[in-house]
This record gives structure tokens, sequence and C-alpha cells, in this order.
């Protein structure tokens, strides 16, 4: 099967359980891949590994909640998988390049990860594109 169908399918997967315990043999097993080839294809494709995939994907969607609401950063961590705050802060630092307190006061939303989709192939190669609202995003 083709690369790209492997990682469209595991991106929707991703998508479609996002809140939920997510890991590498839990999408593997319901693609019915082995979870070696599952993460390779992934990787060969994307230039990215499943697991950086889907935490860019919470922080963003914990980045929309910190703009778009008044909850505790606090429960907007737990509900991203982070186990504390510090660690959801270090993260979201990492990827974001401020806090995510910095980030509330600010008030603009940015997704630094949004959902990847894969083109269909022109002349032998394929291509990404990222989805940012439903929307294609440049």
């Amino acid at each position: 099967m083709n690369g790209r169908v492997i990682v469209k399918k595991a991106v929707d997967y991703i998508e479609t359980h996002i809140n939920e315990d997510l890991s590498l043999d839990k999408i593997a097993n319901a693609l019915h891949y082995s979870k070696f080839y599952m993460a390779r294809i992934f990787t060969e494709e994307t230039k990215c590994t499943i697991y950086k995939y889907i935490q860019g994907r919470r922080l963003t969607l914990a980045a929309k909640k910190l703009v778009e609401t008044e909850r505790p950063i606090v429960e907007i961590a737990y509900e991203a998988h982070y186990d504390s705050q510090q660690a959801f802060t270090l993260a979201f630092k990492q990827l974001y390049e401020c806090t995510p307190n910095i980030y509330r006061k600010n008030g603009v939303f940015y997704p630094k990860q949004p959902r990847m989709c894969m083109m269909s192939s022109f002349n032998g190669y394929s291509s990404m594109c990222y989805l940012a609202g439903g929307e294609l995003a440049a």
C-alpha cells in the first residue's frame, strides 16, 4: 500500500481519537499494521514522528483553548495529556516560544501544528498540506 494512504489513515485515526490516550501500539493495531512499519512510513512521508505530530496537535488545540476560553491552564494541560502544568508549560514554550499565560494574554490563536493531509502524487511526487480550521493553510 502507498505510504501516503497509510499516513492519511493514521492522521484520520489520530484526529478522531486526539482526546484519548494514543500510543503507537494502539494506532498500529487499529489500522492493522505493525508499529515498526507504521512509525517508519509515517516518518518517511512526513519527516515527523507520530509522537511529535500528536504532541504538536494537542498543544495547538490547547493554544486555541487558551485564547478562546477562560478555563484554568492546569485543566487545559490535563486535557492535552500532560501530567502537570509544569510539563505542559515546558512543552508549550518549546513550540510557541512563550508561556501559556503570555500566549493567553496576547489573545491571538496561531496553529503551530495544523492537521496534516496528504495530497495525491504529481509526476511521482507526493506533497503534504495542512488544514487549519477545516481549510487549506499555507
